[in-house]
């Protein structure tokens, strides 16, 4: 709970994402949970449990997991004065479900980071992880990053009026830090998890992240509206400049989450 009250708190605090709870259609909030859903299967089962761990242990510490996060959620807002029995029963499961995501994603890692014991004895001896966990806990990272700052105006904004050159340079700037994360940091794990025996191979695994990060960012920008009855200029200014957080998210998740 710690965990996920540590990632998700900004978000509770953040009138926009109050909003989007209110008005977010039903299939969304649905989608929503899926990927988060998803998403906690692919941590658990690359990260947050032991190597050995099987499906079966995998599906019931993520569904406790969503639970958490859905039931912290709802106690939050709640405390805040968000929800309450004078609101319709769609604008408060709204309000808890668009919560709950970042929540439930911040306790699954702080389950496997801030418990440590067991769980950092199980990961003795593992060296490797494979390509798809690799996109798992880097997406993880990502929305972990961006998921704090999409619902917010100011993204709308610059993704707006940024000029083409401003987002060719916030492109270049968040892969730049991509690369410097991955490759030339002393994050932990750095040189165990990350290893590229040439430039090629740097260039490959930042690349993969960058787009990871922004596959992320647009799926977020997406789930909070941000994307509907707007132009491609638009829809692709908001998730270059989305990306910047969600490619140090995906970058330092790889190292981090594991």
């Amino acid at each position: 709970m710690a965990g996920g009250l540590l990632f998700s708190l900004p978000l509770l605090y953040t009138g926009e994402v109050w909003w989007a709870g209110f008005t977010m259609e039903p299939p969304r909030q649905l989608a929503y949970l899926a990927t988060t859903f998803l998403l906690l299967l692919g941590y658990n089962r690359y990260a947050g449990l032991h190597p050995d761990t099987g499906w079966t242990e995998v599906v019931i510490d993520s569904v406790e997991e969503l639970g958490l996060g859905l039931l912290l959620s709802a106690f939050i807002l709640y405390t805040l004065g968000r929800i309450g029995p004078g609101q319709h029963v769609d604008e408060i499961l709204g309000s808890i479900v668009v919560q709950a995501m970042t929540i439930a994603i911040g306790v699954s890692v702080g389950t496997a980071q801030l418990g440590g014991g067991e769980a950092d004895a199980g990961m003795v001896g593992t060296d490797k992880v494979t390509f798809g966990g690799e996109l798992v806990l880097g997406c993880c990272g990502a929305v972990l990053f961006a998921a704090n700052v999409a619902p917010t105006e100011e993204v709308v904004v610059l993704g707006a009026d940024l000029s083409p050159l401003r987002l060719i340079a916030v492109t270049l700037i968040s892969f730049s830090l991509s690369a410097l994360i991955l490759h030339y940091s002393d994050f932990r794990g750095a040189d165990r998890w990350v290893r590229a025996d040439s430039l090629g191979g740097m260039l490959r695994g930042t690349i993969v992240t960058y787009v990871v990060a922004l596959a992320a960012s647009a799926a977020i920008l997406w789930l909070f509206g941000r994307l509907d009855g707007v132009g491609l200029t638009t829809i692709v200014g908001q998730t270059v400049v989305l990306g910047l957080p969600a490619s140090l998210g995906a970058s330092a998740g790889r190292l981090l989450l594991q």
